[in-house]
C-alpha cells in the first residue's frame, strides 16, 4: 500500500484546531489562569478579580482571575458602590467599541464550550425564520434582567443580580457545579433549594440543546452578546462587507450558523468563516488580516501569497506565538503564586466553630447610623442566648434574610441578642440602617481585617471576613448564621440564607423550649 501524502495532509488539515479555535482555547486558559483554584477549589479574590473579562466567564469559578462583566454591572447598580458603576459601564463600551461581538467568536470561554458541544455528531438543527425571531428574545433579557430588576432593587438599596441568579447557565457550570466538586465547600450542598435545582435544570438544557443548535445560549438568551451586537457596525475590529463588490449572491448568508441578515449585524460574532465562500472578496476583516482566512478563490491573486511574504508573516505569527504563551505563562505562575498567601487570624485554641464548641470570641465595632464606633461587643460574652449573622449590604440573599433577624430580636428582645455583622465594605451599613432599620433591636457590628493585611492593599476592605472566617466561613458564601446560648456554647450553625420559621425554631432550642 503507497502512502498517500496528499490524503495525510489533508486529514491534518481537517482535524487541526483553526486559528479562531486555537484563539478562543488561549483565552479561556488566560481568564481561568487561577490554576491553584483548580486544585484548592478556592475562590480568587485578588487584585486582577477587579478587572472584568471581555466575555462570560464566572466570578465564582475557581480559575477565574477576572469578573464577569454582566454581574460587575448589576451588582454595581446599587448606590453604595460609588464609582464602580461607571468604571464597569465604561469598560464595557471600550470592549464593544473595540470589537463587538468579536469577543464572541473569539474570546469567549462560554462560547467556546459551546461550540465544543456542537461538534458532537448527531442530527443538527438548521437556522430558520423561527431561530431568527427566537434571536431577539435575549435583548428582552438584556432590559429586563440585566437592567430593570437590578435597578428596581438598587433604588431600594438592595443588590440583585438578577440574570446571574436566574438564568446564566455558565454561573451554574463554572461556578455552581465546579465548586460543590470540592470537599471544602460540601457545606454548599446542605443548602442547595429550589433556586439551584431551576438553574441545575436550565443549565443542562442549554449544554445539551448545543448539541443540536449552534451556539444556542448565545444566539437567544446572552444578554451580554445582545450588548455587543448593538456596537457590531462601529466596533474597530470585526468583519465588515464592501458593498462595491457583494453581488448579493447570499453565499455568506447560507454558510453561516448564525442569525444573521447581512454580514456584520448585530448577529454576526465575526468567526470569518463566511470568508471563505465569497465568490467577490467582498468580506473584509477590519483590523489585521494575519486572523482571517484565507479566500481560497482569490489566494492565487494575492500578493502577499509570494514567498518572501509568507517568511515574514511566518515569523510574525511566530513571535506573537511567542509573547501570547509568555503572557499565559507569566499570568498563571503569578496567580498561583499571590493565590497562595495567607492572612492570619489569632484566635482561642480552646474554643471552636462546630457545634458543641464553646465559640470564638471577638471584640468588633458597634455599627450605628451615625457610623462606625470605638466602642465594641464581643458576641459570645453576652450571657444570653445571641444569634450572629454574618452580612452585606450588596449580597441579595443576605438583605432578603433580615426582617427575619429584626422579627425575633424583637420578638425575643428579653431573652435574645441578635447581633449582624457586616463583612466587606461595612462603610455601607449606616446609610442601610438608618433607611431601613432606624428602630431595630438588632446590634450591627462590623468584622474585622486579619493580620498580615497591608492597608494599603486594594483589596483592603474586601478582607473584613476575619470573624466570619473564624466562625468557619469559606469563599465569601455569604449569609451565615451561629447561634450560641448564655454560656457562648454553639448549638446551631447555618450556612446560606436561612427562612423565619428555620430561625425560630433554633432560638427556641438554644433557649430550652
Amino acid at each position: 500500500m503507497i502512502f498517500d501524502m496528499a490524503k495525510f495532509k489533508g486529514f491534518i488539515h481537517k482535524i487541526w484546531p483553526s486559528k479562531r479555535k486555537w484563539m478562543q482555547l488561549y483565552f479561556a486558559l488566560l481568564f481561568n489562569a487561577n490554576a491553584k483554584g483548580f486544585v484548592t477549589g478556592e475562590i480568587y479574590t485578588g487584585k486582577t478579580k477587579q478587572i472584568c473579562a471581555p466575555g462570560i466567564n464566572c466570578y465564582s469559578c475557581p480559575g477565574a482571575v477576572g469578573a464577569c462583566p454582566l454581574g460587575s454591572l448589576q451588582n454595581a447598580m446599587n448606590g453604595d458602590n460609588h464609582g464602580s458603576i461607571y468604571y464597569v459601564c465604561g469598560i464595557l463600551v471600550l470592549y464593544s467599541i473595540l470589537f463587538g461581538r468579536m469577543i464572541c467568536g473569539w474570546l469567549c470561554p462560554f462560547g467556546f464550550i459551546q461550540e465544543l458541544l456542537h461538534k458532537i455528531k448527531t442530527p443538527k438543527v438548521k437556522k430558520s425564520p423561527v431561530t431568527r425571531v427566537l434571536s431577539y428574545l435575549k435583548y428582552v433579557i438584556l432590559v429586563v434582567f440585566v437592567f430593570i430588576v437590578p435597578f428596581l432593587y438598587a433604588i431600594r438599596k438592595m443588590t440583585l443580580p438578577a440574570f446571574c441568579k436566574y438564568i446564566c447557565p455558565a454561573g451554574t457550570l463554572e461556578g455552581g457545579m465546579t465548586l460543590l466538586s470540592y470537599k471544602i465547600n460540601d457545606w454548599g450542598l446542605a443548602v442547595l433549594g429550589p433556586l439551584f435545582t431551576w438553574k441545575f435544570l436550565l443549565m443542562v438544557s442549554i449544554l445539551v440543546g448545543c448539541v443540536f443548535i449552534f451556539r444556542l445560549f448565545c444566539r437567544f438568551l446572552c444578554p451580554l452578546g445582545a450588548l455587543y451586537g448593538l456596537f457590531n457596525r462601529f466596533s474597530i475590529f470585526g468583519i465588515k462587507l464592501n458593498r462595491d463588490k457583494c453581488v448579493d449572491c447570499n453565499r455568506c448568508i447560507a454558510h453561516c450558523e448564525m442569525d444573521i441578515h447581512h454580514v456584520g449585524d448585530p448577529e454576526c460574532i465575526s468567526c470569518g468563516e463566511c470568508v471563505a465562500v465569497c465568490p467577490t472578496n467582498a468580506i473584509q476583516w477590519k483590523g489585521p488580516k494575519i486572523l482571517l482566512p484565507k479566500n481560497e478563490i482569490s489566494a492565487a491573486e494575492d500578493p502577499s501569497a509570494t514567498k518572501p511574504n509568507r517568511k515574514k508573516r511566518f515569523v510574525t505569527r511566530l513571535v506573537a506565538t511567542v509573547a501570547l504563551l509568555a503572557i499565559l505563562v507569566g499570568t498563571g505562575v503569578y496567580h498561583w503564586k499571590v493565590s497562595t498567601k495567607k492572612v492570619t487570624i489569632q484566635v482561642d485554641t480552646d474554643r471552636g466553630n462546630q457545634v458543641g464548641d464553646l465559640c470564638y470570641g471577638y471584640d468588633l465595632p458597634i455599627i450605628t447610623a451615625d457610623g462606625i464606633q470605638e466602642k465594641t461587643m464581643d458576641p459570645t460574652t453576652l450571657g444570653r442566648v445571641t444569634v450572629i449573622n454574618f452580612w452585606y449590604t450588596t449580597c441579595g440573599p443576605c438583605v432578603a434574610e433580615l426582617p427575619h433577624f429584626d422579627d425575633v430580636a424583637k420578638k425575643y428582645a428579653d431573652q435574645v441578642t441578635v447581633v449582624a455583622v457586616h463583612g466587606m465594605f461595612p462603610s455601607f451599613a449606616p446609610k442601610f440602617i438608618t433607611e431601613e432599620y432606624p428602630d431595630s433591636p438588632i446590634v450591627f457590628l462590623s468584622d474585622f481585617v486579619p493580620e498580615g493585611v497591608d492597608p494599603s492593599d486594594p483589596q483592603y476592605e474586601l478582607l473584613r471576613t476575619g470573624y466570619y472566617t473564624m466562625l468557619g466561613g469559606v469563599n465569601n458564601a455569604y449569609p451565615r448564621t451561629v447561634i450560641v446560648d448564655e454560656n457562648g456554647i454553639i448549638t446551631h450553625v447555618f450556612p446560606g440564607a436561612i427562612d423565619h420559621a428555620t430561625l425560630e425554631n433554633a432560638v427556641k432550642e438554644a433557649l430550652g423550649k
